[in-house]
């Protein structure tokens, strides 16, 4: 007969087996799935053959073929690209737009190790002064040293900083720019490539029109919309490859540049912002990004590019240069001309500056010669130079007139705030999470395997108890007249052992894949595609589902190992309840990677409250031996909740006799009553309990998304 420690160490012993087991097996399944995602980079094999053929479509909008840029060898495209601009028809029309700024000046609360190297200031200004113009057609390249300010400056114009105090004016197109307006007509493609790695290009584009082009267009003319798109940033060979996770697989480090460029072109936008577009590219993987550019530039929108050290074709790609130094000021703005001309003229009018050799890189050669040292060298200050400059008045001429609305126009306005209704926010999250644990294995295909497994094991264990008769079958003499106060403690340890082990690891396991998502989370609000409680809505759904299924199969397994009687109404009950409780197991993972930095923090702590949850749940210590400045945090366990629901509804309502050592016998409900705490008549609120805590924990998730934003900027 089993005493309550030797059931704690079996417990105790039980949890950390198969929380290795569960590590191994973990181990094993990415070792075996990762081969399929194919972390080789998918290298286009013939460019040209792939490319649309549509002409007809393209002629009916006033559209031309593709430029020659596109089909020439890739040393050549850049420049043939520069040399032969054509302008694209495009399916949906969308209004160019001029951005103009001023004076502008950005700063950030002082560091705290700065403030202790004796610096007395409150802030530390990051700009200082900065000025210009970017205007529909034309590719500008915001190029300085580490340090200059050309990221800084790109947030601040895509109101993309979450931090941070600015100073100036930025209009668009004559209008003072609207933050919530202009996320709708304006793309921004961060270094950093992010996307959601189980779904496919082709899906990650039609997700993006989706959210982002206006609810009056057809589902025939988006799809049109994204196909043209695809042709124009050559990613029609890449059109059902998984996203994948960078350096582990799926994209190669080019294509994902190119879907991160395609994912903000299918939301039509007019302005688009790129930072470090062929940042850790080699020249080949470079060449095809820039073409891309290129040609999205040639469809008349306004774009903006952040580059650091470009080579010389690259660099003579672009057709006008904002030049920042060191502490965030502007030393030169305007066209470079051909072959930079215009920018070496400059800063060779210069006296003291060394003159270019033949054949030098331009880009090279210009911030060679703008360095501080130089600077120091001549004792002069190139930002000073600039605005005393006839470039600088020209420029000011041109921001002063960009900054004027045109007669008869209007300032951008839309009657929404998003593109799309809350529902079919809903329904867009909900599909693209859908393929998205659809096609993540590892994560769900090892958890239904987990339940199988620790199911069976379960049953295996009891089935042998039973064969030796050490196990009585005490479920069925709960329906005979006598059975044993060990019976009833044996059962609840089973029902504690069973919730415990798979509730922990679905905790546990889904603490990554949220972390991931909330990554693409970040990028998708920022862009204004959604609000976050459809976000949050869909992966809860879409893990409650997942979790039912789990759920299903354990409870079937489960219930016929213990020996309940085959009744609808008790086995209902016995769903409900490990239903909710691995729902809430799982929200609760959810919503500590929702209220922390990482998901490592969210182990840690999620660690610490699960032992909490473990040590009050009223099986290691009954609720009524619980020292009474302690129960009110039995109260607060969900676990407890859970057990005592199972132990309730499957035998809280018998009247047959418990045998007690050293008592009278007493019934079965009476003895829960006394000695656990148990009431047959409170169970309807051991149900409302289980949806409180699921709502609590979905609730805070939710709020967390909203509210709270550790993406720092």
């Amino acid at each position: 007969m089993f005493t309550e420690e030797y059931w704690y160490w079996i417990c105790i012993g039980a949890l950390l087996g198969f929380s290795l087991l569960f590590n191994i097996l973990f181990i094993a399944a990415l070792t075996y799935l990762n081969p399929f995602g194919d972390s080789k980079s998918i290298i286009l094999e013939d460019d040209d053959k792939h490319r649309s053929k549509n002409q007809s479509m393209l002629d009916i909008m006033g559209g031309t073929e593709m430029s020659s840029a596109s089909t020439a060898p890739l040393s050549e495209g850049i420049d043939m690209a520069v040399k032969k601009p054509t302008k694209r028809g495009m399916v949906l029309h969308f209004q160019p737009l001029s951005l103009a700024f001023d004076h502008v000046n950005y700063y950030v609360d002082m560091p705290a190790e700065m403030k202790s190297q004796g610096i007395e200031e409150d802030r530390l200004q990051l700009l200082r002064d900065v000025s210009g113009a970017f205007r529909p057609g034309i590719l500008t390249a915001l190029v300085g040293v580490s340090g200059a300010g050309k990221t800084t400056l790109m947030d601040v114009l895509a109101g993309r900083k979450t931090s941070g105090y600015i100073e100036g004016s930025i209009s668009i197109s004559g209008y003072p720019k609207n933050q919530a307006t202009f996320a709708r007509v304006s793309g921004y493609c961060e270094q950093n490539d992010i996307h959601s790695p189980n779904v496919t290009v082709y899906e990650s584009l039609l997700y993006s029109a989706w959210m982002r082009l206006a609810k009056e267009i057809t589902k025939e003319t988006r799809q049109m919309f994204v196909e043209e798109v695809m042709d124009l940033v050559e990613l029609h060979p890449l059109r059902n490859s998984l996203v994948g996770l960078p350096g582990i697989n799926g994209l190669s480090t080019e294509q994902r540049k190119r879907l991160t460029v395609a994912v903000e072109l299918v939301a039509n936008p007019s302005i688009i912002f790129m930072d470090e577009p062929t940042s850790g590219l080699d020249a080949r993987a470079a060449a095809i990004v820039m073409r891309t550019v290129r040609n999205t530039v040639d469809t008349g929108r306004t774009l903006v590019c952040t580059i650091h050290q470009p080579s010389i074709d690259i660099f003579e790609a672009f057709d006008e240069l904002l030049l920042m130094k060191r502490g965030g000021q502007v030393i030169y703005a305007g066209p470079l001309g051909r072959c930079s001309q215009s920018l070496i003229e400059y800063f060779e009018a210069i006296p003291g500056i060394t003159k270019i050799r033949e054949g030098y890189n331009p880009a090279t050669w210009m911030l060679e010669v703008s360095s501080p040292t130089v600077e120091a060298q001549l004792n002069v200050d190139f930002a000073d130079i600039y605005q005393k400059s006839e470039l600088y008045k020209k420029n000011h001429e041109l921001i002063e007139e960009l900054s004027t609305p045109v007669p008869g126009s209007k300032d951008l306005h839309f009657p929404t705030k998003y593109s799309q209704s809350f529902l079919t926010q809903c329904k867009a999250c909900f599909w693209k999470q859908h393929w998205s644990y659809w096609r993540n294995p590892p994560y769900n295909a090892i958890r239904l395997f987990l339940t199988i497994v620790v199911g069976t094991l379960f049953w295996t264990y009891f089935l042998e108890q039973r064969r030796k008769n050490m196990f009585l079958n005490f479920i069925g003499k709960f329906y005979l007249n006598r059975h044993k106060e060990q019976d009833l403690l044996n059962l609840m340890g089973a029902m504690y052992s069973a919730i415990m082990f798979l509730g922990a690891t679905n905790t546990a396991s889904v603490q990554p894949v949220v972390a991931i998502e909330r990554t693409v989370f970040y990028r998708e609000r920022a862009a204004g595609m959604y609000s976050a409680l459809p976000y949050a809505f869909a992966q809860v759904a879409i893990e409650t589902i997942y979790v039912a299924v789990q759920t299903l199969m354990y409870s079937l397994i489960l219930y016929s190992m213990i020996g309940f009687p085959w009744r609808v109404d008790k086995f209902f009950w016995f769903y409900y309840f490990i239903l909710m409780c691995f729902i809430y197991f799982t929200l609760y993972g959810m919503m500590l990677v929702a209220l922390t930095p990482g998901h490592q923090i969210a182990a840690i702590v999620m660690s610490f409250f699960l032992s909490f949850w473990n040590l009050f749940s009223g099986f290691l210590i009954p609720r009524m031996q619980i020292p009474i400045w302690w129960r009110w945090y039995y109260w607060g366990s969900p676990v407890a909740w859970t057990i005592y629901g199972l132990v309730t509804s499957q035998v809280g309502d018998k009247t047959s006799l418990v045998e007690v050592p050293g008592q009278d016998h007493m019934s079965v409900q009476t003895y829960l009553k006394r000695r656990l705490g148990f009431e047959y008549d409170f169970l309807g609120a051991v149900v409302v309990a289980h949806i409180g805590f699921v709502l609590l924990f979905l609730f805070v998730f939710a709020y967390s998304i909203k509210f709270l934003n550790f993406q720092r900027r």
